[in-house]
């Protein structure tokens, strides 16, 4: 299989500035939540953004298998298309529980996130399995955060 190395840079590109851009948008409301009550197993503050860039990465190269996947136009427009929404919801998340402290409402925001995502891991084993595959530590990490954001906001 030959590499589309303009295509792939755009797809790794994608999610790694939607992400960049939240976390310029949040980083002023870092220090407010350092100072709120966390939940048990809750990680370091350091390891978010390993894990995000790794999760923003996996997502863009997910989105190359799709993309040059030979699904038919309806497989990847359905998958582009869900690939889009929970990415949009992913940016809106961070700007509704770090900037406004609306935790519960993030929580539900959250939920529909990862709804999303599993959508569109089902859209995507469709068009490319590996594409799936390695969404499922997204799929995972959301979770947990849905785990850290309810916790969150119950303590607070």
């Amino acid at each position: 299989m030959k590499i589309n190395w303009k295509l792939l840079l755009i797809c790794l590109a994608i999610p790694l500035a939607v992400g960049g851009l939240s976390a310029l948008i949040t980083r002023s409301a870092m220090d407010e939540f350092k100072e709120l009550a966390k939940p048990p197993l809750s990680p370091p503050d350091w390891l978010f953004p390993v894990v995000w860039g790794i999760l923003y990465l996996l997502m863009g190269f997910s989105l190359y298998l799709v993309l040059t996947s030979r699904s038919g136009s309806t497989v990847i427009g359905q998958s582009v298309t869900l690939f889009a929404l929970q990415l949009f919801f992913n940016f809106f998340w961070s700007i509704f529980f770090f900037n406004f402290s609306l935790y519960y409402f993030s929580f539900g925001w959250l939920i529909v996130l990862w709804a999303l995502i599993f959508a569109m891991v089902v859209s995507f084993y469709r068009a490319s399995k590996l594409a799936a595959f390695i969404n499922i530590p997204y799929l995972i990490w959301v979770a947990f955060a849905g785990y850290l954001n309810l916790g969150i906001a119950i303590l607070n």
